[in-house]
């Protein structure tokens, strides 16, 4: 079983790798939340799904028995709230492009661009 959710997350992060390649804004927007996803469910894999006891040290023992590790599911939880806000981040900046140059398609959007340009001087100005 854990082949296949191994296999399954990493069916995620190619499709998000796809999504983020693609020239459309929204869809670059979705892929970097589905590949936030991805990693999510392959850290998973790696911490024990099918664990019987909580992570948590008997008293008279001095490690930690067979179960699942903690430290993946702190990570997980840490990896969650950063793809949120990158997603708000990236959501923000692809509305910000849309009001400025109304559209969505990346190859359009040189507003960036335009900001570090000199300007051509008007001859008839000098």
């Amino acid at each position: 079983m854990t082949v296949f959710y191994a296999f399954i997350g990493s069916a995620v992060v190619g499709c998000a790798l796809f999504m983020i390649l693609s020239r459309n804004l929204v869809r670059m927007l979705l892929g970097f939340s589905l590949l936030a996803t991805g990693a999510n469910l392959l850290l998973f894999v790696a911490g024990r799904i099918r664990s019987q006891q909580p992570p948590i040290i008997e008293p008279a023992a001095e490690v930690l028995g067979a179960s699942a590790d903690p430290v993946i599911q702190a990570l997980i939880l840490t990896a969650i709230v950063i793809g949120l806000a990158l997603t708000v981040m990236l959501g923000v900046l692809v509305l910000r492009a849309w009001r400025a140059q109304a559209t969505i398609d990346a190859r359009k959007v040189d507003a960036a661009e335009a900001v570090g340009r000199a300007r051509p001087q008007d001859p008839a100005n000098g």
